[in-house]
């Protein structure tokens, strides 16, 4: 069906759009027509735009912007035992010996964690791992 505005414009309305609009809400057809314009941006509701205006006044905007913000997050603390400490210091003194006897050499990749040995060709990764006691047995 086609509609005409006072001005001119023609605009064609779905008629089974009109009828689900007529029957679900028990309205007329010319309510149900002007429901269907208004809905799909052909008529301007005067309140609407009266406060489209104010709010570009106050530079808000219809649509709000979601994006997340880029706040830093703190890298973990990683706490070590003191029982992992001295266990990391022995293992590098007797290990710093052992390579100097075997012609090797010794690197600490991470600090109270992993060792790398390198004797001759081979190289080897020592992983010092401290476990957790479970909390419900």
């Amino acid at each position: 069906m086609k509609y005409t505005f006072e001005n001119g414009k023609v605009v064609i309305v779905s008629d089974k759009e009109v009828e689900k609009l007529m029957s679900s809400l028990k309205i007329s057809k010319k309510d149900a027509i002007d429901l269907w314009l208004s809905d799909n941006g052909y008529e301007i509701n005067e309140e609407q735009q009266e406060l489209d205006e104010i709010a570009s006044k106050v530079h808000i905007n219809k649509d709000i912007d979601t994006k997340k913000s880029t706040k830093e997050r703190k890298k973990p603390e990683i706490k070590v035992s003191s029982e992992k400490k001295q266990i990391f210091q022995y293992l590098k003194e007797n290990l710093s010996t052992f390579c100097e006897e075997n012609n090797g050499e010794l690197t600490i990749l991470n600090e109270n964690k992993l060792f790398s040995l390198k004797i001759g060709e081979k190289i080897f990764k020592l992983d010092l791992i401290e476990t957790r006691n479970k909390k419900n047995p």
